[in-house]
């Protein structure tokens, strides 16, 4: 029955894989489980297929070992595999519609991205994050400071300002114990801003390198 699987629909997970496959006339021809260790053994032993999986955090890398082996991998929206559950959901009931799916004409797919593509998303991705992680220290250094009746203007400028408070011994409105708190978190702001400069920096090599920044 195996030489004989056309289409198979995977749903991945982070242990445990669902593997549901047809036959050319869609009979089914295997339906199983396989831990991660096993997946890429299981689909070495098949003949070339057409293999659907839905689109997710992993499943790009997945999608490059499984073409590596000479397979045909598709990847799909979650949401236009949704239709396709004729049962309750769980992960024989994705992987069957995930197979179903996958064989639709008129099916819309997601195009695997290169490890190149993934870094470059992820440097987008990480910015952001450091960029919202900047805006919550600084706010957390206002916030504490106004406790002590220690203000200064919006802006880069203000915290400049309330970093040379914290930084004054001689200000007595700063208590030992809130200064060193406060000195925490502007090496915490310190780190980030370094990291956010790294990040332009390599954000900015790539327009020396247009096909992975249109990734």
């Amino acid at each position: 029955m195996m030489s004989n699987v056309a289409t198979i629909g995977l749903d991945i997970a982070k242990s445990v894989f669902q593997v549901h496959g047809v036959d050319a006339a869609g009979e089914i021809a295997v339906r199983r489980k396989l831990t991660r260790g096993r997946v890429l053994a299981f689909f070495k032993s098949l003949p070339r297929c057409l293999v659907g999986i839905e689109a997710c955090s992993s499943s790009h890398y997945w999608a490059r070992e499984l073409i590596a082996l000479g397979h045909d991998v598709r990847l799909l929206p979650a949401q236009y595999v949704k239709p396709y559950l004729k049962r309750q959901k769980n992960d024989a009931a994705d992987a069957e519609a995930i197979c179903e799916a996958v064989t639709r004409p008129t099916m819309r797919f997601v195009p695997v991205k290169s490890p190149e593509q993934q870094s470059v998303m992820m440097l987008h991705r990480v910015r952001l994050m450091l960029n919202c992680q900047r805006t919550q220290i600084s706010n957390a250094l206002r916030s504490h400071l106004s406790e002590f009746g220690v203000v200064a203007p919006i802006g880069r400028n203000g915290i400049e300002q309330l970093l040379v408070v914290i930084n004054d011994e001689s200000d007595a409105r700063i208590p030992a114990d809130a200064r060193l708190c406060l000195r925490m978190l502007e090496a915490q702001l310190k780190v980030v801003k370094e990291q956010i400069l790294e990040n332009d920096r390599r954000a900015g090599r790539l327009h020396e390198r247009p096909s992975l920044a249109a990734g």
